[in-house]
């Protein structure tokens, strides 16, 4: 979003990135601090001599404001909030990529920036309803069964849909790599520049180093904006 909508903003520098990185990590490890502790294995009867183990969160009956107060948190802070950014800050990248005119004559270049640019909008907007279709269903299952207990309770097939929705939720780490390696762009090229560097011989290492910082240095700007290089 810097990149493309605030091109001339100052990038943040080596302190920032390395402060922002170590708070996310202690945010996310206080926040699951809760969902470790109550996370437990027991044994549920779903029908007349019928059980089956479940690991997940178990709270005390008389914590369950608690525990209620706790996902409604989580849910806004990791599904609702994200969702929210997400969607307006790829709605501004879009109108600066997709609705942006090019200057200048239209040329096999700047047509080529132009399905660049679109392709790129494309991406993230795949990324965004990849996330939404992936943590919906999780969500919306858990608030039936912690808010509306009576409607899920009696299931025969409760757990089971429970283990399909989480690992469908969890998938999305999975599908946002797929994305990011598969789309038409620099990241498998570059892979295989590291790999090429990493197994030539010592004495060329210097050289191919100093070549590759050459030719990344010469990438125009405008190129970079359009076409980003995610990682």
């Amino acid at each position: 979003y810097l990149a493309i909508v605030h091109p001339l903003k100052p990038r943040m520098n080596y302190q920032t990135a390395s402060f922002l990185i170590a708070l996310v990590w202690m945010v996310s490890i206080l926040i699951a601090i809760p969902s470790a502790y109550f996370t437990t294995e027991t044994t549920l009867v779903i029908v007349k001599n019928q059980e089956k183990i479940f690991c997940g969160q178990i709270w005390p009956v008389d914590q369950q404001l608690r525990y209620k107060s706790y996902f409604l948190f989580v849910f806004g802070l990791e599904f609702v909030g994200p969702v929210i950014t997400m969607t307006l800050c790829y709605a501004r990248i879009a109108q600066e990529l997709w609705f942006k005119a090019v200057p200048g004559f239209q040329t096999e270049q700047i047509r080529k920036r132009l399905r660049c640019r679109r392709k790129t909008v494309l991406l993230l907007m795949g990324i965004l309803t990849a996330y939404v279709l992936c943590w919906a269903p999780f969500y919306g299952f858990t608030i039936v069964r912690d808010f509306f207990p009576t409607v899920v309770v009696k299931e025969k097939h409760y757990l089971t849909a429970f283990y399909v929705v989480e690992c469908i939720a969890m998938s999305n780490s999975m599908i946002n790599t797929i994305c990011f390696v598969t789309v038409k762009n620099n990241t498998m090229k570059y892979f295989k520049k590291m790999l090429l560097l990493h197994w030539r011989p010592s004495h060329y290492g210097s050289k191919s180093s100093a070549d590759l910082d050459l030719k990344a240095s010469g990438v125009p700007a405008t190129e970079e904006v359009d076409c980003i290089r995610l990682k």
